[in-house]
């Protein structure tokens, strides 16, 4: 269906790659993966012919039809419902033509036209257009709505709605979870597995692409590799290709080891709970395709706090919103070491509530309480347009960094993607991938022990996506986090909230679990319309009943988990103090130089009583959270 050979393509100057060569056929879906500018977008504009190759050969039948998702954000009064039917060109044609016949009384074109409506299952159009819309969140109320009465994320949700009401031989997709949230996805990923044609997308999400994508294109150096099976099985195949590859074997060994002890140390709390036992299996397979990632650009870890509050944030009878409420009643507290992922559709009141926690600006009534030396870092999407276009990297780390040394503001900028004299350049070019880098290496540089993150992978690519997890998983404070990153969410999350019909719940299951979830409660809103008057009066009673319950709970436990979680920060010091011993017993003078065999035998004996503190530390740990876990159980 399409085929490749030795092609090659430039886009301006700069060449993207050269010598491509692979064929792809109807039913297969391949992902394309690869650094920001690699050239991914780029291949696509020369499928649809608005690129030209610059060598070799592209195979691909003028009479397919190829159908995309518009890159710019649509307007006018046309309803939603219209605008999504426009995808099918063919039905737009022949109902055309049908008007054409039936105001000029030519029956025999007429009988035609329903002829053909009836072969393309035209006389289904609007109701396929309607589920479509559904599907991707437009609820029934808003399908007749104009499209210019939209915001723009939504304007772009019609865009691929459209894309996929347009019966195509071949599917383009660029980025289409971008605007979606977790439900939508969901939702389009079981959408595009019915897909007949050739799918070809272009995504960040790994999610997404393991569970639509049966073959994947890895653009690299100049090069295409295409690899059988979703995105885990490409990590998989590449890292056992570059294992190959001896100047990278230390690299990648050092790489798993740093990982594993994470693993390790984790696998104490991955007790019962299933979204502990998910996270656990999630951390061991980050640690086997971490040799796919050794040479990747980005490279960094969050600084230590200064603090490690036990009391950070306590969000209690908080009604948040902005006119009005949004979010009812929430009881949230936050306590060193948490690790929180929140969980709802669009407009649920996610960011409602990240907002409360992070400035108390959307907090109408109710208290939150901030405690003494907590130190907030909060991302959002808002903030990479809060940057000055003018100022460079470096410019804005000085500004809150002035003495910062150059070879330090180099190193540390140089973790984010940002080499040479890249660093000196005005951010205003720069793309949204780009400036989410820059904020986030703004904010790790105030040593937050809070980090309150909404959509914290948009516009980052697969690499700076893995490094950010990575970075996270390392993080000693606390974390909340909004994303429709599924990977994320199991690599760094040890308890999900869900935030729906204006509450604020903790989700018992794991983030796996969250599809079935959202399809029960479907069933439950669908049952609730039969529900009697006193019936719907009483469920409000109930869920506040719910709460002082699960409040009590958290107080009963409180004293066993503040002794697991002050275990958990006395580990965490004592293995930072090792890995510096550690590091200080690999000087080889160390053992050749008589003068400094007093330090040696010093560090040894040093060494030594770390590991011993460590291992008491960690049977005291599993002692306190077996308790911890009996009496949750008994509760």
């Amino acid at each position: 269906m399409l085929s490749l050979n030795n092609v090659s393509l430039r886009r301006g100057r700069k060449l993207l790659f050269e010598n491509a060569s692979f064929q792809v056929h109807a039913g297969q879906r391949l992902g394309l993966v690869g650094a920001n500018g690699c050239g991914k977008t780029s291949l696509f504009s020369m499928l649809l012919g608005e690129l030209e190759n610059d060598g070799g050969d592209l195979v691909l039948d003028s009479s397919l039809q190829i159908a995309h998702v518009a890159q710019q954000s649509p307007s006018g009064a046309q309803s939603a419902l219209d605008f999504v039917q426009d995808g099918d060109r063919e039905l737009r044609q022949v109902q055309q033509r049908l008007r054409d016949a039936e105001s000029s009384g030519n029956d025999g074109a007429v009988h035609d036209c329903y002829e053909r409506l009836e072969t393309i299952d035209g006389f289904s159009a609007e109701s396929r257009a309607a589920r479509l819309l559904d599907g991707l969140g437009f609820g029934s109320d808003e399908i007749g709505r104009p499209v210019e009465s939209f915001s723009g994320g939504w304007r772009m949700r019609l865009n691929l709605t459209q894309a996929l009401m347009c019966r195509s031989d071949i599917l383009l997709l660029d980025e289409p979870t971008n605007h979606l949230d977790l439900p939508a996805i969901l939702w389009l990923e079981r959408w595009l597995k019915r897909y007949a044609g050739l799918l070809m997308v272009v995504s960040h999400d790994r999610d997404f692409l393991d569970g639509v994508c049966t073959r994947i294109a890895h653009i690299e150096n100049l090069e295409i590799r295409v690899y059988n099976g979703n995105y885990s099985d490409f990590e998989k195949l590449r890292s056992a290709r570059l294992a190959q590859q001896q100047s990278m074997f230390k690299r990648q060994q050092k790489e798993a080891k740093h990982l594993q002890s994470y693993v390790d140390r984790f696998r104490y709390k991955a007790s019962k709970a299933r979204q502990a036992q998910s996270r656990l299996k999630m951390l061991e397979r980050m640690t086997a395709i971490a040799p796919a990632h050794v040479d990747s650009p980005f490279r960094f870890r969050f600084m230590e706090p200064d603090r490690q509050p036990q009391h950070l944030l306590h969000l209690e009878d908080v009604n948040a919103g902005y006119d009005g409420p949004v979010l009812s009643g929430i009881d949230l507290p936050v306590a060193g070491g948490d690790r929180l992922g929140l969980l709802g559709v669009n407009g649920a009141g996610k960011s409602t509530l990240v907002k409360a926690m992070a400035d108390g600006s959307t907090v109408l009534s109710g208290e939150r309480t901030l405690g003494r030396h907590t130190r907030v870092g909060y991302f959002a999407q808002h903030q990479l347009d809060q940057l000055d276009p003018e100022h460079s990297p470096a410019d804005h780390l000085r500004a809150r960094e002035p003495g910062i040394p150059e070879p330090e503001m180099r190193r540390y900028l140089g973790g984010f993607g940002f080499g040479g004299e890249r660093i000196f350049e005005p951010v205003e070019p720069f793309s949204g991938g780009e400036k989410a880098r820059l904020v986030l290496a703004l904010m790790i540089r105030d040593k937050p022990n809070l980090l309150l993150l909404d959509e914290p992978t948009n516009h980052l690519d697969l690499e700076m996506r893995q490094a950010l997890s990575m970075a996270l998983v390392e993080f000693s404070g606390a974390i909340v986090v909004i994303s429709h990153d599924r990977h994320l969410l199991r690599s760094v999350c040890d308890d999900l909230l869900v935030v729906h019909d204006g509450r604020v719940e903790r989700f018992d299951r794991s983030i796996d679990d969250y599809a079935s979830w959202l399809q029960e409660q479907e069933q439950s809103e669908g049952s609730s319309t039969c529900d009697t008057t006193e019936g719907r009066k009483s469920r409000p009673v109930d869920r506040k009943q719910q709460r002082r319950k699960e409040a009590e709970k958290r107080r009963i436990l409180k004293p066993l988990t503040d002794e697991v979680r002050r275990l958990e920060r006395d580990m965490a010091a004592a293995r930072k103090k090792l890995e510096l011993k550690d590091e200080a017993l690999g000087d080889q003078e160390l053992y050749t130089d008589p003068g400094r065999k007093q330090e040696l035998t010093g560090l040894l004996q040093e060494q030594a009583g770390l590991r011993s503190d460590i291992e008491s530390m960690e049977s005291a740990w599993l002692e306190a959270s077996e308790a911890l876990e009996r009496a949750s159980i008994d509760l």
